[in-house]
């Protein structure tokens, strides 16, 4: 059997995958050159903490909204605007990897809109979840709680997948499973923040929303579940 000879040599990414990951390596390739003399001078060396303080989701900024019920559009921007913070390149290179393997397998399927509405609203919900239910003066950063969005839009994917082979469908939530488990066992062992709050609420975000966004959205669930 003959390869196309005209191929790519790799799978080319879905354009709306490079859109949400772009950002985040442009973002800490200027907070990293800064950090490093290498670019801006020497204030540039306090950028990352700027970018976290200007950028970062604030739970306490929340409260004080819900509270005096003003909503100024420069801290709503906050909950679009944290999953492109990071803490160091590793979390922001973690962040990258996963963006580009689930953004791949979802954005093949989801149109791009779908994509950007499971990505933004999961990380708006978990931002949401962790301003209520944690009350820590740490701002919250990362694309986790985003990328948390796509692992359950991909758990969408495999659930409907299995319950079309008639599989066992609680097989679709292994990796998530997997995820929380070592979240959990690098708590234990290293000490943690509360951020797994803000993912877990990602990922419930990310699966009800594929319910609405799929290709055929609920009808085509509720087809496959009726003819198992």
């Amino acid at each position: 059997m003959q390869s196309d000879p005209n191929a790519p040599p790799i799978n080319p990414l879905p354009a709306v995958v490079w859109l949400l990951t772009l950002p985040v390596i442009a973002m800490e390739a200027v907070l990293s050159l800064g950090e490093r003399g290498l670019a801006g001078g020497p204030g540039a060396v306090g950028w990352r903490m700027e970018a976290i303080r200007d950028y970062g989701f604030s739970g306490q900024v929340f409260d004080w909204m819900l509270k005096t019920g003003q909503f100024p559009a420069d801290q709503l921007m906050r909950f679009v605007t944290y999953p492109f913070i990071h803490g160091s390149v590793t979390h922001a290179v973690f962040v990258v990897v996963f963006i580009l393997a689930l953004g791949k397998m979802v954005g093949e399927v989801f149109r791009a809109w779908a994509v950007l509405f499971v990505f933004f609203g999961a990380a708006i919900v978990g931002a949401a979840v962790y301003g209520l239910l944690i009350d820590s003066p740490v701002p919250l950063i990362g694309g986790y709680p985003a990328v948390y969005g796509l692992i359950g839009a991909f758990t969408f994917l495999m659930w409907v997948r299995l319950a079309g082979t008639g599989a066992t469908q609680y097989r679709a939530f292994t990796l998530i499973g997997v995820l929380l488990g070592i979240q959990l066992l690098f708590s234990l062992l290293f000490g943690g923040s509360m951020d797994w709050v803000a993912d877990l609420a990602g990922f419930c975000t990310g699966f009800v929303l594929s319910f609405l966004v799929s290709p055929g959205g609920w009808a085509r669930v509720r087809a496959k579940i009726r003819h198992r």
